[in-house]
Order: structure tokens, then C-alpha cells, then sequence
């Protein structure tokens, strides 16, 4: 092994440090390396879990179901030893490209946040629907929702020009620098605003002297925190695309300055620029690749679902507002443990539940919304939201007891419509009002919202009739007497198959009236298997 590949090693490892263990471990480069060197490679902590192989089905209605996005495997992949290789690849890839380049540089380490709000007084960037003091609420929820980050201090100023790139005029700019400055300990400046440009981000941590976080930066970073799956992680990585591309143009801006910005790469007529954006691009098309795969198995999944006819209900909201307690009061499933906190559900996962007929669905845990995000970040989700553009409802599930609470309706509502959810799922949308429980003597003045406590667990019956309704009107179900004889397989295949509601008349001749709830589909599957006419 010659100097110069040890060279370009160690010169990859510094820069990706936190790839060093699965490089060192897996690559063959970096096995030498560190036989040459004599060496082990560092253990640097890290969010993973392990994450199951095989996923549940329900046959009888007594059983629940819990099918995430990151369970991909059948039982034949169990047996298959290049399968299981081929998996086993597959998350050394998708570790390698997530550790690969973090644009946030804010690290693992404990921060003390200085926390800016422009409030913006009018034009079209002013919020109406809200006030300066509820996003500041927000802003200092997003900072404590990671681990050893606190809030220094926070600030409220006014602004007419959020375009510009210090943001505030020149006198509220001054006394805002001169208040961070002044405040002990304070490691980063988390400006409220939805996106910063490259030279401003630069010219602010000039000017203050610490990291400078706008809201899309920091929400990345709580899902870096908090990814566990492998579609997670590639979202993310994609997500961070757009950032580290913009941050791009502004270095080799400042290299042209220096006039080093046109020297070509070791005689391959290719800049130093053009090099970093092909490096990005096949980055950028690596992560597709794999998300394709992904969705490719998940699509496979659907499939499986959709011949089991299980209608699919999407439980949709923003973030914190309750989803995943009410899906887990809905369905008594045990491995759900819901947080209170922002962003904790990640990947779109999906739990069997019944109706008050016996009729088994499908209830999908979705990512929470937030105000103020770019497309790019929403786009780079899109993807895990297809089982909502297969489903036959949305619930979208509102925290009544919030302050922002008609703000954050709007806000879902025009996710769903940037998504491109079809109109008939818009249409069909239940609103639940949740935390009821939290305001002394509420009332629903539309009869269309079903108000709940799902933490409490109150109004859950009529939620459920209201479910069941809306299932049979959209998917064409029908309630069918049926005369079944006993002694053929005709009764187990509509417990598979179907929902039996009843059994009656048992007679002598081995025949009974049993009452279901059937699709067009299954009905014409079961005449024609047991020549029904």
C-alpha cells in the first residue's frame, strides 16, 4: 500500500470522523490502514437501534398489527443468507452517506441558545394569524426538544426589512450584538426566520462570534437527533442536500476572492467547485437510489395490505398535537409510547386497529407539520406520505387547547394541498378536536368535529362509528346476509377474508346465516371459489 492512498485516507477519515469505525471496519482500504498503523479505530456514539426483522400480520380481528416503514423483510428473507447480505449492505451505505457530510456543524455537545424573533410588522413575510409571543413559545419548544440545550436568553425585535441580510435596521442589529455579547455563556444564536442565505449566516456569525441557527438548520438537526430507521436517515441526508449546496457557492465565492477558486484538481481540468458539486450530485443520487429501494420494498408491503383489504387510515396533524396517543387509545397497541415533545415520530408507521363492527383498519402515524419550513425540507418526506395518498381517510387531529391552534390548522392544510394530496382523500378529512379535557366546558359548534380526549380516552366511541361510516361509504363495502355451509371452508375464508359480524340460525343442515361486511372485490372472489350464486 502506497503513501499516497494512505494520504487520501487519513485526509477522508479526518474529514468524516464519524464514519471512521464503519471505513475502518468494513473498508478494505481501511483495513490496511489501520494494520499499517497499528491502530484501532475510535467508537464514537451514535443514535442507532436495532431495528426488527419481521413484521406481524392479523388474521383474526383479535389481533393487532404493527407494520413500520423500516420493517421490510418477510420470513423467506430470514433464510436467505445474500438477502440478509445484501440488507446488511444496504445499512452500511445508508450509515456511511448519513455520517458523511453534516452541514450544521453544531456537533453532540451542550449549547446555551441566545433565541431572536424578528417580528415583522407588515408586507407579506408578517404572520396574522398568529403573534410574535406564540413563535417565540414555539422557537424556545424547538430549542429544549434536544438533549443538554438550553435557552440563555430570548429576545423580541421589531423589523422592516427580514429580506436583508442582517435582518434589523442598523440601531435594533447594534443592540442585539451588544445583548449577546453581554450574555454569559452563550454558545449559538438561533434566529427565528425560515431560512438564512449563505452570506448572511456568514456575515451574522462574524458579527456575534458564535454558531447561527435558522429554523430550517435547527429542525434538520432535530431529526438527525432523532432518526433511528433507514428511510429517516436518507430523508434527512436529502433534506440537507439543498444546505450544503448553497454553502458551497458561498465558499468558492470566497476562494475566487483569494484567487484560488479556478485552480484545476491535479490536472483533471476540473475545479476545485465543479469537483464538489459532481461529489455532491452522485451524493445526492446514491441517497435516491437507495430511498427508491426503500419505497420499492414499501410499495411491496402496500401490496400485501391491499390483498388483505384492510382500509388505511392516515392520522395527519402538527407537531405535538397528539397522533400518536390517539392512535394507541384506538388501538391498544402497547409498543407505541408517545412523548411530549416536537418531532418525535419520524417514520410513518402503521397499527391495526378495529371498529365497532369488527372490521379491522389500518391507522398511519404520520411526521407532525410546522409553520415556516421550506419545500425543500417537506419534499425530502414526501416520499414516507404515499401511504397517505393510498388511504381511504385522513384524520386530521388538532390540539384545541393550544393558543395557535387555528394557525396550525392552516398550516396542515396547506401541506396537504404542496403535497398534492388527491381531492377526494381533502374531502373526505374527519377533524378531531383532541385535549378537550384541558378547556372548562367546550363545545363543538360544527357537528362535523368530533371532540376527544385521547389521553383520556372520552369521545373515542363516536370517533370510531364516524370512522366506520366514512370506511364503508368510501370503499363500496357492503353488509351481506350469507347462507355458509359448516361443513366447507366457506366460514374460515370470510374470517379471513371479510368481517363477520354474526353467526345465527345454526340449522340441521350444516348451514348457518352469517351477517358480513364485504368488498365488491372479496364478494366475486367468493362466489366464484365456492360457486355461490
Amino acid at each position: 500500500m502506497n503513501s499516497n492512498k494512505i494520504g487520501v485516507l487519513a485526509k477522508h477519515v479526518f474529514l468524516c470522523r464519524y464514519a471512521w469505525r464503519e471505513l475502518c471496519t468494513k473498508h478494505v482500504l481501511g483495513r490496511r490502514y489501520m494494520t499499517f498503523a497499528k491502530c484501532k479505530p475510535i467508537r464514537f456514539s451514535q443514535c442507532t437501534s436495532k431495528l426488527s426483522t419481521a413484521f406481524a400480520v392479523a388474521v383474526l380481528p383479535a389481533r393487532t398489527l404493527s407494520l413500520t416503514a423500516c420493517m421490510f423483510k418477510s420470513k423467506n428473507h430470514n433464510t436467505d443468507n445474500n438477502s440478509l447480505e445484501e440488507d446488511e449492505n444496504d445499512e452500511a451505505e445508508i450509515e456511511e452517506l448519513f455520517q458523511q457530510q453534516i452541514p450544521t456543524g453544531i456537533g453532540e455537545e451542550e449549547h446555551r441558545v441566545f433565541i431572536v424573533h424578528p417580528d415583522v410588522k407588515w408586507g407579506s413575510r408578517k404572520q396574522y394569524l398568529t403573534t410574535a409571543a406564540l413563535q417565540m413559545e414555539e422557537a424556545v419548544g424547538l430549542v429544549n426538544t434536544l438533549y443538554n440545550w438550553s435557552v440563555a436568553d430570548k429576545i423580541i425585535l421589531s423589523t422592516k426589512t427580514p429580506e436583508k441580510r442582517r435582518i434589523f435596521g442598523k440601531g435594533n442589529f447594534q443592540t442585539l450584538t451588544e445583548k449577546i455579547r453581554a450574555t454569559p455563556g452563550v454558545t449559538a444564536v438561533f434566529v427565528n426566520v425560515e431560512r438564512f442565505s449563505p452570506s448572511s449566516e456568514k456575515e451574522l456569525q462574524e458579527a456575534w462570534g458564535v454558531k447561527v441557527l435558522d429554523r430550517y438548520s435547527l429542525v434538520l438537526h432535530i431529526f438527525r437527533c432523532n432518526a433511528r430507521t433507514k428511510e429517516a436517515k436518507l430523508q434527512i441526508s436529502l433534506a440537507e442536500i439543498p444546505l450544503l449546496r448553497s454553502r458551497l457557492r458561498n465558499e468558492v465565492a470566497n476562494l475566487d476572492q483569494q484567487g484560488g477558486g479556478s485552480r484545476y484538481i491535479m490536472g483533471s481540468g476540473e475545479t476545485l467547485y465543479e469537483m464538489q458539486q459532481r461529489l455532491l450530485k452522485e451524493r445526492e443520487l446514491k441517497i435516491r437510489s437507495a430511498l427508491e429501494r426503500l419505497r420499492r420494498k414499501r410499495h411491496l408491503l402496500r401490496s400485501q395490505r391491499k390483498h388483505r383489504d384492510f382500509p388505511i387510515v392516515s392520522v395527519m396533524g402538527y407537531t405535538n398535537c397528539g397522533k400518536t396517543t390517539l392512535i394507541k387509545a384506538l388501538t391498544a397497541d402497547a409498543g407505541l409510547q408517545p412523548k411530549d415533545q416536537l418531532f418525535a415520530t419520524l417514520d410513518v408507521t402503521v397499527h391495526a386497529g378495529q371498529l365497532p363492527s369488527h372490521m379491522t383498519v389500518l391507522y398511519v402515524d404520520t411526521i407532525g407539520f410546522l409553520s415556516q419550513l421550506p419545500h425543500q425540507l417537506i419534499d425530502s418526506f414526501s416520499a414516507t406520505l404515499e401511504d397517505v395518498t393510498h388511504s381511504v381517510l385522513i384524520i386530521h387531529v388538532r390540539d384545541i387547547s393550544h393558543p395557535e391552534t387555528v394557525n396550525q390548522k392552516v398550516n396542515v392544510l396547506n401541506v396537504l394541498k404542496n403535497l398534492q394530496i388527491p381531492e377526494r382523500l381533502l374531502n373526505s378529512i374527519i377533524e378531531v378536536h383532541n385535549k378537550i379535557d384541558l378547556i372548562e366546558g367546550y363545545e363543538v359548534s360544527d357537528p362535523e368535529v368530533i371532540p376527544i380526549s385521547a389521553l383520556k380516552q372520552h369521545g373515542l366511541e363516536v370517533l370510531k362509528e364516524k370512522i366506520e361510516e366514512a370506511v364503508v361509504k368510501y370503499t363500496g363495502k357492503q353488509t351481506m346476509t350469507l347462507k355458509v355451509q359448516l361443513n366447507s371452508p366457506q366460514l374460515a375464508w370470510l374470517f379471513k377474508e371479510a368481517t363477520v359480524q354474526a353467526v345465527d340460525n345454526v340449522g340441521d343442515d350444516c348451514t348457518a346465516n352469517v351477517k358480513v361486511i364485504i368488498s365488491q372485490a372479496a364478494y366475486g372472489r367468493y362466489r366464484k371459489l365456492f360457486q355461490v350464486t
